[in-house]
């Protein structure tokens, strides 16, 4: 396949070291890969500073990868430019409009983690181990910790500004062992958003650090389709 620049947009707390072995992998494969870190503990950037900073690391035909809250931050940058492709793994995906305090009661997510939980045997409550790093090799964990920081509340009020997705193949990658956004509130949304099924791999909620290699190797195949 020819290089391409994977633009990987992280979740909450906007911390880019979280794709960090699946940019070393692209880049290995021969590929571009930048990793944005964003001000998640900032209560002065909204999802419109997010978009910017994302838009000043990308630009038409590069593949835009979007993990968790990093969901709507894609909407607002593809309303920007037109990516070869848009990859969404683990990823809230966000209606025109909608703002991700929204987002949660809009498709279920409390009552669909519950469910989960119930059936597979974990807790209700949340706490990171359970339902973060339950799959996340202890080394990585620690090695994540000086990276780690908070999301304001900020983000969660700003409405996503995007009309419609772009004329780019969308693809969605979804964590089987994924017990935040559990594997079939995941399917249902993709299905009912986008009118895609959702592919899976092994893996938690991040699968990224749990199972950088799917990940890459999954990359390396939607876009190596789309050529």
């Amino acid at each position: 396949m020819k290089s391409r620049r994977f633009v990987l947009i992280p979740g909450a707390g906007g911390v880019g070291w979280y794709w960090s072995r699946v940019a070393g992998g692209l880049i290995d494969a021969g590929q571009d890969a930048v990793s944005v870190d964003l001000p998640g503990d900032d209560d002065g950037a909204g999802l419109a500073e997010y978009r910017d900073i994302v838009l000043g690391q990308a630009g038409d035909g590069d593949v835009i990868v979007a993990q968790s809250l990093g969901g709507f931050t894609a909407g607002a940058v593809c309303e920007r430019i037109t990516p070869s492709a848009l990859v969404f793994v683990n990823a809230m995906i966000p209606a025109p409009g909608e703002t991700a305090g929204e987002w949660w009661g809009n498709v279920g997510s409390a009552e669909a983690r519950i469910a989960a939980a119930d059936a597979k045997g974990y807790s209700r409550e949340f706490d990171m181990e359970t339902y973060f790093l339950h799959d996340v090799a202890p080394e990585i964990t620690l090695e994540g910790e000086p990276y780690q920081r908070g999301e304001s509340d900020r983000i969660f009020g700003d409405p996503c500004p995007f009309s419609a997705w772009p004329e780019a193949p969308i693809h969605v990658l979804t964590g089987a062992d994924d017990r935040f956004f559990p594997i079939a509130l995941q399917q249902r949304i993709a299905r009912e958003r986008l009118g895609v099924e959702a592919d899976i791999v092994r893996g938690g909620h991040l699968v990224a650090l749990s199972n950088p290699g799917a990940v890459v190797d999954y990359l390396l195949e939607v876009e190596s389709v789309g050529e």
